[in-house]
């Protein structure tokens, strides 16, 4: 039994250079849980992403036992907002709201979510299980660029792309910021961790 790998197979989306790029995203399935505040501190955050990746390896077993089809848990993803986007750049994280989410196949039906939740439930019944859904999400065309070191360092290249490539280029943002943690941070040091930055954007001319 072969085994997908979104990370290969959507390269485009999940491995861009360390450059700004545009991109075309197209719809994709997550299972999500909505929050506020710190990740570094927040036990909602924690709980968040706890039952998240609970449900995303059930749901991988189901897939693999009942349908022979194997596949590697994508990896993290989290949209970022603030009713003050500033505290984006001075990192005040307490002020941030967030959605964590991890991608899964098209071929997961509700049914296999569903059934995912309640073996989830049965094994260790997570704090936020109940707050896990799964959604539909469409960005469309977005600005994106690796970043690799640590997330506390994002501050200027977000600066960057906001205030220089974005309407330099002639676009308007046009949603939530967008992150994809493609490293493990318990052991990747802050230097090397690799992380995706996006920011869906409108074409103004």
């Amino acid at each position: 039994m072969s085994k997908v790998d979104f990370k290969k197979t959507l390269k485009q989306l999940y491995i861009p250079p360390k450059k700004f790029m545009t991109v075309d995203v197209p719809e994709m399935q997550f299972i999500m849980v909505d929050g506020h505040g710190d990740p570094n501190t927040a036990q909602e955050y924690q709980d968040a992403v706890e039952a998240l990746y609970a449900v995303a390896y059930k749901m991988k077993f189901i897939s693999k036992k009942t349908m022979e089809k194997d596949y590697v848990v994508p990896p993290l993803e989290g949209l970022w907002w603030a009713e003050d986007m500033a505290t984006f750049l001075t990192r005040e994280k307490s002020e941030w709201d967030w959605t964590m989410m991890i991608m899964t196949p098209e071929w997961i039906s509700v049914e296999i979510f569903d059934e995912a939740v309640e073996q989830v439930r049965q094994a260790k019944d997570p704090a936020s299980l109940d707050q896990v859904r799964l959604e539909r999400y469409h960005e469309g065309l977005s600005v994106q660029i690796m970043h690799i070191g640590s997330y506390d360092d994002e501050g200027p290249v977000l600066a960057q792309m906001h205030s220089d490539f974005i309407p330099n280029n002639g676009f308007v943002e046009n949603g939530k910021h967008h992150e994809i943690y493609l490293s493990d941070p318990r052991r990747v040091p802050p230097e090397k961790l690799k992380t995706v930055l996006r920011q869906p954007v409108l074409k103004t001319s």
